[in-house]
């Protein structure tokens, strides 16, 4: 299980495979690795209560075992229990202070929480820790973003996507602050590119919808629009832009 929720093997959650690392339990009921292994693939099969178990015994039997305390913290978060995870993620820091992933995942909670300024010193340590990992590059630019310094967004999710050419979500970041900063065509590319590689992405094609409404292809958005709204109903910035264009109130026609 990574600290971002994306699944690595998509076959590690299959009951086959859970199968299997129950025998490797069954064998090594002394082993907190086995218990931890089969904990992150409950996880990716969506049986939270059964990965909480899991690492709760891997826990158990070793106490500074850092990467189950990160990956209970996932857990947890999943199960929208944020204390728990910051509690988890800390404790992992405790046993190894240099774990990024438990600096990129606590930060990420504090983000989400509003509290940009402890977000920012755990994405700064991790990076510092290691330069190479593009989810601490990416989630910092998320809090620039927010604070309107585009320029520092743009540059940290340019180095995301240098790390990982292939992951969809620093297109579309770097893509909303382009299109801030009045960049229509640069945010139409990354926008594109993030959908070449996700069609599923919902806030890519809202995204795109509200590029081309700003420059006045209301049928190209209302087609963008449209397509977020089918892959995630009820979607906000989709519904409302929706609502702008058969209203006849479009980013286009707005005053400058």
């Amino acid at each position: 299980m990574t600290s971002s929720g994306r699944v690595v093997n998509t076959q590690s959650g299959s009951p086959q495979n859970i199968a299997s690392l129950t025998e490797v339990v069954n064998a090594n009921p002394g082993d907190s690795s086995a218990y931890n292994v089969r904990g992150t693939a409950y996880g990716r099969a969506g049986k939270l209560n059964d990965a909480l178990a899991d690492f709760d015994k891997a826990i158990a039997l070793n106490p500074q075992y850092y990467q189950a305390y990160a990956n209970r913290a996932l857990v947890y978060r999943r199960l929208d229990k944020p204390d728990q995870a910051v509690a988890d993620y800390s404790a992992a820091l405790r046993y190894n202070p240099s774990y990024d992933t438990a600096l990129v995942g606590r930060g990420n909670i504090y983000r989400l929480r509003g509290n940009n300024e402890q977000a920012l010193v755990d994405f700064n340590n991790a990076i510092r820790i290691n330069p190479g990992d593009p989810r601490a590059y990416h989630n910092r630019a998320l809090i620039y973003q927010a604070q309107n310094l585009h320029s520092f967004a743009v540059e940290d999710f340019g180095i995301a996507i240098g790390l990982d050419p292939k992951a969809p979500e620093p297109y579309n970041g770097r893509g909303v602050s382009y299109l801030a900063t009045g960049d229509v065509d640069a945010s139409f590319e990354d926008f594109n590119q993030a959908l070449a590689l996700d069609r599923k992405y919902a806030d890519a094609w809202a995204n795109r919808g509200r590029a081309n409404e700003t420059a006045g292809d209301l049928g190209k958005a209302k087609s963008d629009y449209s397509r977020a709204i089918q892959l995630r109903p009820g979607y906000p910035p989709a519904k409302e832009g929706l609502s702008r264009i058969n209203s006849g109130r479009t980013l286009a026609s707005a005053p400058t």
